[in-house]
């Protein structure tokens, strides 16, 4: 009697076991599924997190205009901070396809610096896209414009004539043509 009660003991203990390794991997399941779905509105790519701060924290941080910057390529566009803007030769007039982990490397410019008035020197037409994510992106003669993460600096033109992210990387003039000539001394060649 006292060996059967002890095999009904360690049969339970051993249910109980397996139903508490089954609990900790649906558990585990459950928050990798979370973790997956939380990031899948940005492409799913842990970049949405790069994204959404991006979006929201430079907007905060352009409080001036777009203005004509001098580098070595010329004359170019530049944000409020007097980084670089750049097209991305996949868009098209006020459409962007630039999503998901793109959006780590290519910062869209904030709408919001359309709406003050160019500093002198820039002609291009300057206008704002409503993105898919419902965020305003400033547009040159229509074609929505980026920052580049490989600026460090105002004036650096790093992301010149990169092929990258699907395509390839133009800085904008300050009449908003796409300058495609190598850069020098702006900037690197290497990727991301």
């Amino acid at each position: 009697m006292t060996h059967g009660t002890g095999r009904t003991t360690t049969t339970t203990a051993a249910r109980r076991t397996s139903r508490g390794t089954a609990l900790v991997a649906v558990g585990a399941a459950g928050l990798l599924l979370l973790a997956a779905c939380g990031s899948s509105g940005t492409g799913g790519t842990a970049s949405g997190a790069t994204r959404s701060s991006a979006s929201s924290g430079t907007a905060a941080a352009h409080s001036g205009k777009v203005a004509a910057r001098s580098t070595s390529l010329g004359q170019v566009l530049a944000d409020p901070r007097g980084m670089t803007l750049y097209a991305f030769a996949a868009d098209s007039p006020h459409h962007s396809v630039c999503t998901g982990s793109c959006l780590g490397y290519w910062p869209p410019a904030p709408g919001a610096d359309a709406a003050k008035a160019a500093a002198s020197g820039v002609t291009a037409k300057l206008g704002t896209i409503e993105r898919s994510d419902g965020t305003s992106q400033l547009t040159a003669n229509g074609f929505p414009v980026y920052t580049y993460v490989g600026d460090s600096a105002a004036g650096q033109t790093n992301g010149q004539g990169k092929n990258i992210s699907g395509g390839l990387w133009w800085v904008v003039s300050s009449n908003g043509s796409w300058i495609k000539k190598a850069a020098t001394g702006g900037g690197t060649r290497g990727g991301y």
